[in-house]
């Protein structure tokens, strides 16, 4: 129960490290310590609440919510990335910024921002969560499954989440690249 009490809350705290936590999780599912699936659903649960805060902090504040982010250029290039492609492929981008490092924090808020309806958001945010949930807790169990030692088996899982998670990031940097330096050149 403590671990999913824990595993919950580091969910609902923005940027708290849920993946390192959650990984751990799936290591303990795979020796049978907890069930996958709910290890899966409170997870998700956690990461869709902390969606909807994140969301309302938007509407509240707009974009100024994002402004201290948005003060380095990197950062920067993220939210005017992801707020362009929020304008024309809202649904699928919310999903896939979900896997980027802080990308389901500033996907919420700026989806607040943009005033998006709750009905548009939220099977969105719960679609989003619930999926990024099961891949990163499936990639502990595995790692639980292959390793009979949890350290290792953490350790192995991480290493497979970077090496998958480091080609997305070098996307999405790229493309952080070109709008920066396209507002650059404007």
């Amino acid at each position: 129960m403590t671990a999913f009490v824990v595993l919950f809350v580091v969910a609902v705290v923005p940027l708290a490290p849920t993946e390192a936590v959650l990984i751990g999780c799936g290591v303990l599912a795979a020796s049978g310590e907890l069930s996958l699936i709910a290890v899966i659903a409170v997870a998700a649960l956690g990461c869709t609440l902390s969606d909807f805060v994140n969301f309302g902090v938007g509407r509240r504040l707009g974009l100024r919510a994002l402004e201290r982010v948005g003060r380095r250029p990197g950062p920067r290039a993220v939210v005017a990335w992801t707020a362009d492609k929020l304008a024309t492929r809202g649904e699928s981008i919310l999903v896939a910024v979900r896997f980027v490092p802080g990308g389901g924090l500033v996907g919420a808020v700026l989806a607040g921002s943009l005033r998006w309806p709750v009905r548009r958001f939220a099977p969105i945010a719960v679609v989003g969560a619930t999926l990024w949930s099961a891949y990163t807790a499936a990639l502990g169990y595995f790692g639980g499954q292959v390793f009979t030692d949890p350290v290792v088996a953490a350790l192995v899982s991480f290493a497979v989440a970077t090496l998958v998670g480091v080609p997305i990031g070098m996307a999405v940097r790229a493309a952080q690249r070109r709008v920066v330096d396209a507002a650059a050149a404007a």
